[in-house]
């Protein structure tokens, strides 16, 4: 059995071997995504009403991103959200039982010691919490030059903070927010 990863107030006891390594897009993420996505329906069956959404960096052609699928699988009913735990984990996910966000379930596939790199997340949201995420895909889909803004602050963000997935994460949400309020307003002026 691997050790948990824990906090120490300032650092995760895996940061050494999780690092923040950013790829130039690859084409086969989205067919990656697709392979997941049935091989997490195969294990979930038809029991639970879901669906599933490729978010992230990796749904974005062109733009330089963490070589993780980011996978939503969107969950209406949160009191069925505790039996999609043991159909993920017989897939190879950690799941993040402390996760400080009561608005979704995070589970990750390969993160340090319980694998050698990160390769997907699965985000366990309901249809209103997924919203946003889907709004900034969108919006950098179809403004490329605002997605290449963004790959230049991730270039510079993971050569500042390769051991710190928080500070990279934090010095990216100015950047998120001010996408979200102009897909706001373009949404609301067309």
């Amino acid at each position: 059995m691997h050790d948990k990863v824990t906090h120490n107030g300032s650092r995760w006891s895996n940061a050494d071997s999780d690092l923040v390594e950013l790829r130039e897009y690859d084409p086969g993420w989205p067919e990656e995504f697709q392979r997941e996505a049935k091989a997490i329906r195969a294990e979930l069956g038809e029991v639970l009403a879901y669906s599933t959404e490729h978010v992230g960096s990796t749904a974005i052609p062109g733009l330089t991103a963490k070589p993780i699928i980011d996978i939503i699988l969107v969950v209406p009913d949160k009191r069925r959200w505790p039996e999609v735990v043991a159909p993920l984990e017989q897939l190879g996910y950690s799941y993040w039982a402390d996760n400080p966000d009561p608005d979704r379930m995070f589970f990750v596939k390969g993160m340090p010691p319980f694998g050698s790199g990160r390769t997907h997340h699965v985000h366990v949201h309901t249809p209103e919490t997924l919203e946003p995420l889907v709004r900034f895909r969108d919006f950098l889909i179809q403004h490329p030059d605002e997605a290449r803004k963004y790959g230049e602050l991730k270039r510079e963000l993971a050569q500042r903070f390769e051991r710190d997935r928080d500070a990279y994460t934090a010095g990216k949400a100015e950047f998120v927010q001010e996408i979200l309020r102009k897909a706001v307003r373009t949404a609301g002026s067309a």
